[in-house]
């Protein structure tokens, strides 16, 4: 018989899962492209529910605290390259995003919750966003559900799910990330991963535009990075 103490836990996690969820469909439906591109991260940093590993079942290997990995995204054909920077002692990531023969797109995430999205283009073109949730933490696949080995890009790869938003792949020799898929049948393509690389300070600051309130900040169409904006639909 389960217990009152871990009935009541129980419950209120169920509840706290309602609630993301909620939040969560509100989002999609009613939101532009910058709005869209929080859910990832807010679901993930605020949810509460884990799941104890099974004895003997892998667990997902912690992201290292910085690495340099480029991806290939593909959603419904519609493809993109990111340079991912991922710092975690010093609170910040940043996805350089390519479209395919498009926009060149700067997606710079700070651990106390502010974003910003810009061009350095002549255009000039920038946006923000404030969150009450950083950038995700290194162990941010804790409680994932294992699903077994797959190949995949042609990686032996063991398989877990993370809250039906989320399914990692990471190859069973080298626990190096290869692909991830999310619930809209967004793909990520892991290209190369460098643990430890370091992009330069200077590389990291916000062009003096985006604090111009004059900038036409609305008009920049958001892409999707891979950490905040893993589950926003493409440009």
């Amino acid at each position: 018989m389960i217990s009152a103490t871990r009935w009541q836990t129980e419950a209120a996690a169920a509840k706290h899962l309602q609630q993301m969820a909620f939040l969560a469909a509100k989002l999609i439906s009613t939101a532009t492209a910058s709005s869209c591109l929080c859910i990832f991260l807010i679901f993930f940093s605020l949810s509460s529910l884990t799941r104890s590993s099974t004895e003997g079942e892998p667990t997902p290997t912690p992201w290292p605290h910085q690495f340099h990995a480029i991806l290939f995204m593909n959603y419904s054909g519609i493809l993109q390259k990111i340079d991912l920077w991922y710092d975690w002692p010093n609170g910040r990531n940043f996805n350089i995003i390519q479209h395919q023969l498009g926009k060149l797109l700067y997606d710079l995430e700070w651990n106390n919750g502010t974003t910003f999205f810009y061009t350095l283009d002549f255009n000039k073109e920038c946006s923000s966003a404030q969150l009450e949730v950083g950038i995700l933490r290194p162990n941010w696949l804790d409680g994932a559900t294992y699903l077994g080995q797959k190949h995949v890009d042609g990686f032996l790869c063991n398989v877990w799910q993370k809250v039906d938003f989320v399914w990692y792949y990471e190859d069973v020799v080298t626990k190096r990330p290869v692909h991830w898929v999310f619930y809209t049948g967004r793909e990520a393509h892991v290209m190369t991963f460098e643990v430890g690389a370091a992009l330069e300070d200077a590389e990291w600051q916000v062009p003096a535009y985006c604090f111009d309130k004059n900038t036409n900040a609305d008009e920049l169409a958001i892409a999707d990075g891979v950490l905040r904006g893993s589950m926003a639909l493409s440009m």
